[in-house]
């Protein structure tokens, strides 16, 4: 089987997606299948290519994968015309690369968002010959609309959902990371297929033990409690509210708020808790993936924001702080609630409710005995419905047993893989 997988985000960069594809891709090659992924010049989330790459293409491996990169224009300003300009730089050099060095593919993976980049998805998908396969990790323009970053009825909106509906009507096979993705494509496109290609975690890499010296010296100061929140810093998160609390605890109150990574919020998030005299909130930079098990292992909470409800969103810390053994506050509504109120996993907490939050993170820090039981709990349901190795075994079973089918478009149905019952 010949597996090609188009996205704009892939390591060494940090991030969900990242993580995802790049563990698919190893899992494909382990298999005995071949994988070319075909992604841009690596730049997220600090909007700079980083060091040994850059110009119009480069190639190399990872993990058995033959991976293409290509330019695009990086950038971390999150106005209209710079947004469009890095998605629409790697759609047309993505299309032009492709054209030439992709090869005959049996199936192409393009993952979305950015919606955009089906653009480039299907003209390759025929160039290459190949099954499209359209990966909705969140969706658009919908969730576009929660943020606030279109208008509904808009001519951007209307133009957004346009596209959504080419790339879901091109595609051979339609897949989302939650149920509530893969339930709103079926009630809007009935006679797709679609799967379910869960989001998860490696059980192997995320466990409670992992915990170093190193990574209690960065994250922690004994005697207080680490409430740690790991990823990107941008408008869905909704970190202010992380502040919003931290104002309320005290120095005495004994919880450090621990907040690591990049993004276009932290400028002001740095600022505004440098002016608030917050000194129980720290600001540490991206970490090297290999060391995200241990920093999350070291902390006593995970903390997993959200601004607002995204339909079908599940953010995939949510998964890696289960499987470390950490119980989590959830500030979220939606999938990632009804995940950890199931499996007794931790707290939720309705986004802006700063009083709530407080007082969990006061209860949490005095109840450690309670820590460790949400914490277990979680580690046990990702071992039994999110591991990453069993998603991703359930796809590569569903490409191989589809590989010889003939049909002339999208046959309709669902395949569903394991996923927490509901």
């Amino acid at each position: 089987m010949r597996l090609g997988i188009l996205t704009q985000y892939y390591p060494p960069e940090m991030g969900a997606p990242q993580a995802r594809l790049s563990e698919l891709a190893a899992h494909v090659v382990r298999a005995g299948h071949e994988v070319t992924v075909l992604t841009a010049m690596p730049n997220y989330p600090a909007g700079v290519v980083q060091p040994g790459y850059g110009g119009v293409l480069r190639r190399e491996w990872r993990d058995g994968a033959r991976v293409l990169r290509t330019f695009i224009y990086p950038t971390q300003r999150a106005d209209f015309a710079h947004r469009l300009t890095n998605y629409f730089s790697f759609v047309l050099s993505s299309a032009v690369a492709g054209t030439a060095l992709l090869g005959r593919l049996d199936y192409l993976l393009v993952e979305s968002p950015p919606l955009f980049l089906g653009l480039s998805g299907v003209w390759l998908a025929a160039v290459t010959r190949a099954r499209l396969v359209f990966n909705v990790s969140d969706l658009w323009p919908e969730s576009a609309v929660h943020l606030g970053v279109l208008r509904p009825g808009s001519a951007a909106h209307r133009a957004s959902a346009a596209l959504e509906a080419l790339c879901y009507r091109r595609a051979w096979l339609v897949s989302g990371q939650s149920p509530g993705i893969v339930r709103s494509i079926q009630a809007r496109f009935p006679d797709r297929r679609t799967f379910l290609l869960s989001n998860g975690v490696d059980t192997s890499r995320f466990i409670p033990h992992a915990a170093t010296d190193q990574a209690r010296r960065l994250v922690g100061r004994d005697g207080r409690t680490v409430a740690l929140y790991a990823g990107l810093h941008g408008l869905a998160q909704g970190l202010g509210q992380l502040l919003d609390a931290a104002e309320r605890l005290t120095w005495e109150d004994g919880i450090d708020i621990v907040l690591v990574g990049e993004g276009p919020e932290k400028p002001a998030l740095l600022r505004r808790a440098e002016a608030r005299g917050l000194r129980h909130v720290r600001f540490l930079p991206t970490q090297p993936r290999e060391r995200m098990p241990a920093l999350l292992a070291a902390a006593d909470v995970v903390l997993v924001p959200l601004r607002t409800h995204l339909p079908g969103a599940v953010p995939s810390k949510l998964y890696e702080a289960m499987a470390s053994g950490r119980p989590v506050a959830l500030v979220a509504t939606g999938e990632p609630a009804d995940i950890v109120r199931e499996h007794d996993a931790g707290v939720v907490l309705a986004p802006g409710d700063t009083d709530a939050l407080v007082h969990a993170l006061r209860r949490l820090r005095a109840l450690p005995e309670e820590r460790l039981r949400l914490g277990a709990n979680g580690r046990r349901a990702v071992q039994a419905h999110f591991d990453r190795t069993r998603i991703a075994s359930g796809f590569i079973d569903y490409l191989q047993e589809h590989l010889h089918e003939r049909t002339g478009g999208a046959a309709a149905g669902r395949a569903i893989a394991p996923v927490a019952p509901r």
